[in-house]
């Protein structure tokens, strides 16, 4: 059974209060087009009640609508407001506060971001950490080689998708990540080794698809890179099968 939070509607307006209410409803339907008409119709008196249901909404598209119409308020305040549920004690509160961060593109946002998102203990919200952090970064080589210093500590980390999002994060930083991942692949731990060649082989052959990526980097931490270089032996024919 879902999960139904009541949002306080102190609200000024009988829109508002019917909006609001909208929002806490069952039905996702009904949700998503309170959300529909939050953004289509911008108000802040909608801010708290918009962000307060990012924290609960099982929905996805209801979700995503929430911030699209956080997106449509006054910069100022939203961002304000939204940077609030960045040290929330729900998960899914910082993780979507920092996804409208990213819808609303304000580079600004940079300099507040916890550092300690980007090692939370949630995978969802550190995966959004890192996709937010390099898209909102400066860009400046120092302070790119420092994020790429913090994300490399998360090799290794997780399922295919938590690994997959760290290498296309790292991949985004550019050039400034080479080092980090030349020191990583030497690490004791094979799943490090292979998930920093793996993202080493992105970088360098960005068309390579991630699966394809950690079969070659497999191969290089099991061989090293020279034996990797060499081709397969040829397949030895089974007896009686060859040339008369």
């Amino acid at each position: 059974m879902q999960e139904v939070v009541p949002i306080d509607p102190t609200h000024t307006t009988p829109r508002n209060a019917r909006l609001t209410g909208a929002l806490g409803a069952e039905d996702p339907s009904v949700r998503l087009q309170a959300a529909l008409a939050a953004s289509s119709a911008p108000d802040l008196g909608l801010l708290d009640a918009l962000v307060e249901r990012c924290a609960v909404e099982p929905d996805f598209f209801v979700r995503d609508m929430l911030s699209w119409a956080l997106t449509r308020l006054p910069p100022g305040p939203a961002l304000a407001r939204i940077r609030r549920e960045l040290d929330a004690d729900r998960a899914q509160a910082r993780a979507q506060a920092l996804h409208t961060l990213s819808k609303i593109g304000d580079r600004s946002a940079w300099t507040w971001i916890p550092r300690a998102l980007l090692h939370d203990r949630d995978d969802e919200v550190a995966r959004t950490a890192w996709r937010v952090t390099v898209a909102l970064a400066p860009d400046d080589e120092e302070t790119r080689a420092d994020l790429a210093g913090e994300l490399v500590r998360h090799l290794g980390r997780g399922d295919r998708a938590v690994r997959l999002s760290l290498s296309r994060a790292l991949v985004d930083l550019g050039d400034v990540t080479r080092t980090a991942l030349e020191r990583a692949t030497a690490d004791p731990d094979p799943a490090v080794a292979t998930h920093a060649a793996a993202t080493e082989v992105l970088r360098q052959r960005p068309e390579t698809g991630f699966d394809a990526a950690v079969d070659e980097a497999r191969r290089t931490v099991a061989l090293g890179p020279e034996g990797a270089a060499r081709p397969a032996p040829a397949p030895t024919a089974a007896p009686g099968t060859g040339p008369c």
